[in-house]
């Protein structure tokens, strides 16, 4: 007789089998991965402990690419083929692009999304982004021993519209992902915090990244998490806080940077000093340029007062949020703050300033909103527990409407409605007779066409010919939990239909992603080879260092020959591992294991018998 096994929904039937999925901050400066593991959410380390891993791609001869801490040690070195703090550029027009004559890169203008030229050619923000989250999805792997991850959760601004969102998604298709779900960053902050084990109530989160700002006002109880209002600011973060210090210096010194080296040189050297200030209330600014060493020491008190309209812009954002809310101040419980630009003194005196009460900073703010998305990612694979579940309530950051007649306006959604959301709203036609409608889907909180942001166009036709006004297109827009739009038209009278889902056209159609999907297949061996490279060579450090100590500790075990038949495979060891071929240093790691088995032997019976020396055998 058949049994009916039964689970939860979205549970794996094996009440013993457990999904991996992970949690991934995408962030401008660094970006981690999370996971929960025995019960408790963390972020994970490379093979050298470090858990963040900085957001920078720099672009090698022959296809070869670094990412993270060696593209970041070269950023000044190759300021042009090493991108840094790509996420601002994500979804994102040359014309969306402040500040952009300062920075070192050579961009390319493209059809709703810039690209930028490298040795490799063009690159798409949602291809350099894809090597950030492949490398994270690899480090998920590696800790796992698995390669089977269920998905992830990957984390966004809140104020990311909708082709910034679309961008994320498609950078973690490119990265060989499969994404449970889009939060927004605030939300995921709130999620680390415990806050709905702990707390209920309104609380604030202050999110200052490197290149992103946003505050979100949520409401917690008993589990869910209501975002009540979100705002910020896409292009406001602790980039713009390093340039505005490069700035003053070079003006104090009476100079100025005009080659991409300088440019990138001044601003690594202008957050060095930043960070140096958190704690210290003098610095020197210290830079090498093509003109000459400039050094020039800053003052806490300088960099708060230079920085202080950067300040302010958040605390203006805060303000219309609280606004928008109808939240007074002094009624929020408590603020959560969340980047690793709210560690400056001057941020954190500020926020407590304006809602008269210290911040919460209890949490490391860089890792709190990765594990915020683990937390989520592992309830989403089936694996939480029933006291674990959580129900996330996220907002549209910014309204969504259509063009109506004259480059109009007419907001179907408004900005910091509950998400998932659909919503419809009846039009009709202008002229008698008309047969086709073109429907132009538009974000923004602007009334004029040319003041909002173009999300999508398409026609419904065959609607049949009326006199005008007669006919009745119901307009229906649906926002997934994700924030992505789809929109349909219906003629209710005679039933024809349109519909699109809005996929932003920034220079990356279907064929575009499949054709890097494929480019990222066939490369696939090379990576693995470079992988298994990598991972050979740790391994051989290892083993040398442990050999080298052994016979430090107890090399008198040997007699000389065998000491020099072990040092001489130690020399082949090193000498495989200064090269490219992971087979040969596998190959002298065999070998070297090999030649001390005897005298690994001959260390373990000096050990016991060390330890079993005056004792006697009642005693054992």
């Amino acid at each position: 007789m058949a049994l009916l096994q039964i689970s939860e929904p979205g549970q794996t039937p094996d009440p013993h089998s457990r999904r991996i999925a992970i949690g991934i901050d995408l962030g401008t400066t660094h970006s981690l991965v999370a996971a929960t593991r025995h019960g408790l959410a963390e972020c994970l380390p490379d093979d050298a402990g470090r858990v963040i891993l900085p957001s920078v791609v720099r672009y090698l001869d022959g296809q070869r690419r670094e990412i993270g801490f060696e593209a970041q040690a070269r950023q000044a070195d190759d300021p042009e083929n090493t991108i840094v703090s790509v996420k601002r550029f994500m979804g994102r027009a040359l014309a969306d692009i402040p500040g952009r004559a300062s920075l070192p890169y050579h961009f390319v203008d493209q059809p709703g999304m810039l690209a930028i030229a490298t040795r490799q050619g063009l690159k798409s923000p949602v291809e350099v982004s894809a090597e950030i989250l492949a490398t994270l999805r690899y480090r998920a792997q590696d800790s796992f021993d698995d390669d089977a991850l269920f998905g992830a959760v990957i984390t966004v601004p809140a104020y990311f519209d909708d082709a910034q969102r679309q961008a994320t998604k498609d950078a973690a298709q490119l990265a060989g992902l499969k994404v449970l779900r889009l939060i927004n960053e605030p939300t995921a902050a709130a999620v680390a915090y415990g806050l709905d084990n702990a707390s209920e109530g309104l609380y604030a989160v202050y999110d200052l990244g490197g290149g992103t700002f946003d505050i979100s006002l949520l409401r917690l109880a008993r589990g869910v998490f209501e975002v009540i209002a979100t705002g910020g600011d896409a292009a406001l973060g602790g980039d713009d806080f390093d340039r505005a210090l490069a700035d003053w210096v070079l003006a104090q010194a009476g100079r100025s940077v005009v080659t991409g080296h300088d440019k990138r040189a001044m601003l690594v050297a202008a957050r060095a000093t930043k960070e140096a200030l958190t704690d210290a209330h003098d610095a020197v600014l210290a830079c090498s340029l093509a003109g000459g060493e400039i050094a020039r020491p800053v003052s806490r008190a300088d960099f708060d007062a230079l920085t202080r309209p950067l300040v302010e812009r958040t605390l203006a954002a805060v303000r219309k949020v609280l606004r928008d809310a109808r939240i007074a101040k002094d009624e929020v419980q408590g603020v959560v703050m969340v980047g690793g630009s709210t560690r400056m003194p001057a941020v954190q005196a500020a926020v407590a300033g304006l809602f008269g009460r210290p911040p919460l900073t209890n949490l490391n703010p860089d890792e709190v909103v990765a594990i915020g998305a683990a937390i989520q990612a592992n309830a989403l694979a089936g694996n939480a527990r029933d006291g674990d579940n959580l129900l996330l309530l996220d907002v549209i950051p910014l309204s969504l409407g259509l063009e109506t007649m004259g480059g109009l306006v007419e907001r179907v959604i408004e900005r910091n409605t509950t998400i998932p959301v659909a919503k419809a709203q009846d039009f009709t036609t202008f002229k008698d007779g008309q047969t086709a409608m073109a429907i132009h889907v538009l974000q923004g909180e602007r009334e004029l066409v040319a003041d909002c942001r173009s999300l999508a166009r398409f026609e419904l036709r065959g609607i049949p010919p009326m006199v005008a006004g007669a006919a009745r297109i119901r307009v229906s827009f649906q926002v997934d939990a994700d924030g992505l739009l789809s929109v349909s038209a219906r003629e209710t009278g005679s039933g024809v239909e349109a519909a699109v889902v809005v996929k932003p056209s920034y220079g990356l159609a279907d064929d575009d992603i499949a054709r890097m999907l494929k480019d990222g297949f066939a490369s696939a061996d090379a990576d693995m080879a470079a992988r298994s490279l990598r991972e050979s060579r740790v391994e051989a450090e290892r083993m040398g260092l442990a050999t080298r100590a052994a016979l430090a500790a107890d090399g008198e075990l040997l007699d000389s020959a065998e000491r020099e038949a072990i040092q001489a495979l130690l020399a082949a060891l090193a000498g495989s591992a200064g090269g490219d071929d992971h087979a040969a240093i596998d190959a002298a790691l065999a070998a070297l294991a090999e030649g001390t088995e005897a005298f690994a032997g001959a260390r373990m019976n000096r050990s016991i018998q060390s330890a079993l020396t005056g004792r006697k055998l009642a005693d054992i």
